[in-house]
């Protein structure tokens, strides 16, 4: 395209996208829009929002496990009486911001920003589509997921404080906690339809709105995580919206689905005869909440091979293996959940069952994340900040998914069950693992969304803070677990004998975690200021891409493209012999 036939076009879709505007009005156009570029950045934004107020629970958790019993400075006096009289965090109000510091992250944190919020805005414009499938219910999608989050909001502020249960909300004891577990309920409720209704709109949009010529062997890795991602949550959430209905009906219905008989509380014997059984809620959980685990981890491997590709400046080595890879892992996430509950007693046979399925996993997820470091190798790598955080997503993925599989075998995890061990486990594959990948996709994506890039230098500096502060944080937190602190001790493990020779590792891991509370500070500013002074993309394609989302404007209008794409190869033709630049795009004939 000509700069003279750049800018005309550049006019025409400013134009277009002000009378657009001015037709819906204010609340049509970008509150309750139908637009999925709208709404995956009210996806992305809200997601960034609750990420920033769960870290904010866990960052108060931290003073308690590394100064248990001491008064919190400054705001402790704020939380009242009832929470923390004296500015001192009673075992009450720390299972609170456990719980619920798990629930943000997860369901109302990274789920909706990998797949809501990159999911809405990318996936469409990746295939060449004009908008998602079914419009409305996407905007139903989110507004869904608002509901269920403010739900989950004000629980804290009903009698009794919000749910104390855990993220897993274990029956029975979440059947008698107080009214806060309601709402958690109700919140999940809404949330999971959130994601049911998504996940049937990007299969749709995924297989009937693609462009011409782009087959499915085509797709950008991006789009194929993106669609097995929609499988997962399809599949998975129902089981755990049954079960959070009848929790509910247990709670205030009387019911006994998983509430045993004869149960005493308090001296008292709870007058229920149902015989219930508790373990049902663990499968039904546990069944949604392994294949979570990968609807977390997909999306950020999908970034994470763009954003390689298009900076090694050649093609994704293995991509055919990567997909196959990817639909199995997606099939065998469904085989595994057991494996939370070997404590449970489950038998020597069901047991080495889920032992075998869990040890087959993790080949699917080491072919992906061996042809990621090979694409590295022999590439004229440009060390930009999406690519620093790429690039550090495969070590500490890598230390995640290592240090799992312990966790998978019978004779191991009983001894490692519900220590901190499992809380740095988790935290590797999702904190510095799915999270490093959610920040290079902003970066990445951030000027086809606002037509501007993002600072280099602060980007760096919230790179560097962040990857050292985060190993600060849960690299000690393996030691505190071999040793076999619990997770669930609201003073870190003080009281008792064993754990004092490691105390000292909680902490350590509360300054890093303030200390990268400090290191966000660049990235906010930098988000915020670049959507007016970062620097102007000029011809909307500043990483000199191949994928067809780079055809549509920066910003795209409304309607995406100006003209309608065709896919002519593959997504990822950079260094081509003989080209006369080294990419050729998949929408150039």
């Amino acid at each position: 395209m000509s700069d003279h036939a750049a800018v005309a076009g550049h006019k025409s879709h400013v134009a277009h996208e002000a009378h657009h505007h001015e037709e819906l009005g204010f609340w049509r156009a970008y509150v309750f829009s139908t637009d999925h570029k709208v709404i995956g950045i009210q996806y992305a934004v809200t997601g960034l929002l609750f990420l920033l107020f769960g870290f904010s629970l866990m960052m108060l958790m931290r003073w308690q496990l590394a100064y248990p019993g001491a008064p919190l400075p400054l705001i402790g006096g704020l939380f009242g009486e009832a929470r923390m009289p004296g500015g001192m965090m009673l075992p009450e109000f720390y299972n609170e911001l456990g719980a619920m510091h798990g629930t943000i992250m997860v369901f109302l944190g990274v789920v909706p920003l990998a797949v809501g919020g990159f999911g809405n805005f990318v996936l469409p414009l990746q295939i060449g589509a004009p908008d998602m499938a079914f419009p409305r219910l996407n905007m139903a999608s989110y507004w869904f997921f608002f509901l269920g989050g403010v739900t989950m909001l004000l629980s804290f502020f009903v009698p009794g404080g919000a749910a104390q249960s855990g993220w897993t909300s274990y029956a029975p004891l979440s059947i008698i906690a107080g009214t806060g577990q309601t709402m958690w309920l109700i919140g999940m409720i809404f949330l999971i339809t959130s994601s049911l209704l998504g996940a049937i709109n990007f299969i749709t949009t995924t297989i009937q709105l693609r462009a011409k010529g782009l087959t499915f062997m085509r797709f950008p890795f991006f789009v194929w995580a993106q669609f097995v991602t929609a499988f997962l949550l399809l599949l998975a959430f129902p089981p755990l919206e049954a079960a959070g209905v009848m929790q509910l009906m247990d709670r205030v219905a009387g019911t006994s689905f998983f509430l045993p008989s004869g149960l005493v509380v308090s001296g008292q014997v709870l007058q229920h005869a149902g015989g219930g059984n508790p373990l049902l809620w663990q499968h039904l959980f546990w069944f949604l909440a392994h294949p979570e685990v990968y609807v977390l981890i997909l999306p950020a491997m999908g970034i994470v091979a763009e954003i390689i590709a298009n900076n090694t400046r050649k093609p994704l080595w293995g991509y055919r293996s990567m997909v196959y890879s990817l639909v199995f892992l997606g099939f065998m996430s469904f085989i595994v959940w057991a494996h939370h509950m070997f404590m449970t007693g489950m038998g020597t046979a069901m047991a080495a069952f889920f032992q075998t399925t869990t040890m087959i996993i993790s080949i699917p997820s080491v072919v992906i994340l061996t042809a990621l470091i090979i694409s590295l190798w022999g590439g004229s790598i440009r060390f930009n900040t999406p690519m620093l955080f790429a690039t550090a997503f495969l070590p500490m993925f890598g230390i995640g998914g290592l240090t799992g599989l312990p966790l998978g075998l019978n004779v191991a995890d009983i001894p490692l069950h519900d220590t901190y061990y499992v809380i740095a486990h988790f935290h590797y594959v999702v904190a510095p693992g799915t999270i490093f990948a959610l920040f290079a996709g902003i970066y990445y994506w951030y000027p086809k969304a606002t037509g501007r890039k993002m600072n280099e230098t602060l980007g760096t500096i919230h790179f560097v803070g962040s990857f050292v502060c985060m190993n600060v944080v849960f690299m000690p937190m393996f030691l505190v677990g071999l040793a076999g602190v619990s997770r669930r001790l609201y003073d870190g493990g003080a009281a008792y004998d064993f754990a004092q020779p490691v105390l000292h590792w909680n902490v350590v891991s509360s300054w890093g975690a303030w200390i990268m509370a400090l290191f966000q500070i660049p990235f906010i500013f930098n988000f915020f200021w670049s959507i007016r002074h970062g620097e102007k993309t000029a011809d909307g394609n500043p990483w000199q891409a191949t994928t067809i989302e780079w055809a549509a404007p920066s910003p795209p209008p409304h309607g995406n493209f100006l003209v309608e794409p065709q896919a002519y190869r593959g997504p990822y033709e950079y260094s081509v012999p003989g080209a006369a630049k080294d990419f050729v795009p998949q929408f150039e004939a």
